[in-house]
């Protein structure tokens, strides 16, 4: 029988609920060696799982990303939460799909992260979904200066930078007017956030290159984010180092619909003009 993890808030009535749900439903299918917070979690018990099932919304899946991307377990996402864009299964879908998943049909992607450092700082984590240095009250523009690869490549005046993934690409960065990548793409992209600047567009670049970003005028507020989740304040010469993360995230995909389905159904993608019926 494979073998489980089940990831999720036990303190959240609804995530409890479902767990609750969904082990009685595994009874004898499978063996559930977890359940609870995953960084509560020994690292070594992670990877004895076949499967980690995370229950919350994409908030909570990008969380556990950073912890289970090193253990490269295949992550199930149930939505528990308002959108379910990273998340992609309800209960009743799981349940439904069980048998398929844990066979030879799975349908596992993998997903890279990237890594990000302020040696100043004596900072470092991993993002799933976007590296991005806010201003920050007083909520004046800061002057960053960008390099790839050691090239100096911009000095961006601005509000920010977001540096996203192709996962992340449908995040933050697609609000700023960043483009929108294929999820299994190795690939960074560099979105200012309101430069001074009519012809700053937004940039893709190899994920294998090394961006740094020197703080040359900030403020007391400006921050580094990691996925809005974890946080850095900025000073002014600080160095931010971000390389693609050596581990993927392994997500398995819901196989009633595609990424694209998700997109259009979920965030709204192409839709067709509100012709008018004749």
């Amino acid at each position: 029988m494979p073998k489980l993890a089940l990831v999720g808030d036990p303190h959240k009535e609804s995530v409890s609920a479902a767990i609750a749900e969904f082990s009685a439903f595994i009874k004898g299918k499978a063996d559930i060696l977890w359940h609870g917070t995953v960084d509560a979690c020994l690292p070594d018990t992670l990877s004895e799982c076949d499967y980690v099932v995370v229950f919350g919304g994409d908030g909570t899946l990008i969380a556990a990303a950073r912890v289970l991307n090193q253990i490269r377990v295949p992550v199930i996402g149930v939505n528990l939460g308002k959108l379910g864009y990273l998340a992609e299964f309800s209960v009743a879908e799981l349940k439904q799909l069980f048998d398929r998943i844990i066979g030879s049909e799975s349908q596992v992607e993998k997903r890279m992260m990237l890594s990000c450092s302020v040696k100043e700082k004596g900072f470092e984590s991993t993002a799933m979904n976007d590296v991005f240095v806010t201003a920050g009250p007083p909520f004046r523009m800061v002057d960053l200066e960008i390099s790839v690869d050691k090239q100096p490549v911009a000095s961006c005046v601005s509000d920010g930078l977001i540096l996203a993934t192709p996962t992340g690409s449908t995040a933050y960065s697609l609000s700023a007017g960043g483009p929108i990548l294929s999820s299994s793409m190795n690939a960074i992209v560099i979105t200012p956030i309101c430069p001074h600047s009519l012809s700053f567009r937004p940039i893709v670049i190899n994920a294998q290159s090394t961006v740094e970003i020197v703080a040359n005028r900030v403020h007391e507020g400006t921050t580094l984010s990691i996925d809005g989740q974890v946080s850095c304040p900025l000073s002014t010469g600080d160095v931010v180092k971000i390389t693609k993360a050596q581990g993927d995230f392994l997500v398995v995909n819901n196989p009633l619909r595609s990424r694209w389905e998700t997109l259009a159904t979920k965030l709204g993608w192409a839709g067709k003009p509100k012709y008018a019926q004749p």
